[in-house]
């Protein structure tokens, strides 16, 4: 007769996966679609089915579709928000390292996820879902970079609208080194060169 105490059982054991991790479990494979096939050939039932989970489990974290393109944009920010917060915990406390810090990370996160962020922006088009969550992010952003750039503003300060502008620069500029209209080394310069001429503005 032959020993099969040293067999694998035959299935293996289910982990069980904490909310926290099963999220990022999910958000890892619908970033993997997106990014192999496009977000037209991201749907819940896909997910499920990726994923190895139930149906009810990916609707349960994110709803819709929508609720699943939302939670990509928020983890995308939350990404770029690190990133860019320990380069600036790195660099110099100068102005002019600031500024290319903010310039050259901001670029590089968009670039980082190449054709999938206007994937997931253009599936969201129009929904309230984006328009709150980007809403927020975007004040946030500008909140974080007129803390960062107050000890070199002069007395006439920098508007919202100023801050408004950069900003928009910034995503402008991103989207086109993404295309590869512009290099990203241009977009990095060009976007420096906004945040220093803010700033020179409001010594004037």
């Amino acid at each position: 007769m032959s020993d099969t105490s040293t067999e694998p059982p035959a299935a293996a054991k289910r982990v069980r996966l904490s909310r926290e991790d099963r999220l990022h479990q999910l958000l890892d494979v619908a970033w993997r679609i997106v990014r192999e096939e496009g977000t037209d050939a991201l749907t819940l039932p896909r997910m499920a089915a990726e994923a190895g989970v139930t149906k009810p489990v990916i609707y349960d974290h994110f709803g819709t579709r929508n609720g699943l393109l939302t939670a990509l944009y928020q983890d995308f920010d939350l990404r770029q928000t690190a990133v860019i917060d320990a380069a600036i915990e790195a660099s110099a406390p100068t102005l002019e390292a600031i500024a290319r810090v903010i310039a050259s990370s901001y670029v590089e996160c968009v670039l980082s996820q190449g054709r999938e962020i206007p994937g997931v922006l253009a599936g969201l088009a129009g929904s309230p879902e984006l328009a709150t969550v980007k809403w927020d992010y975007q004040l946030a952003f500008i909140e974080k970079c007129r803390k960062i750039f107050a000890p070199f503003t002069g007395s006439k300060g920098i508007s919202r609208a100023a801050f408004w502008a950069m900003l928009g620069s910034a995503d402008a500029l991103s989207n086109a080194a993404t295309t590869g209209e512009i290099t990203a080394e241009q977009a990095q310069a060009e976007l420096y060169d906004t945040i220093i001429a803010m700033i020179a503005r409001s010594h004037r």
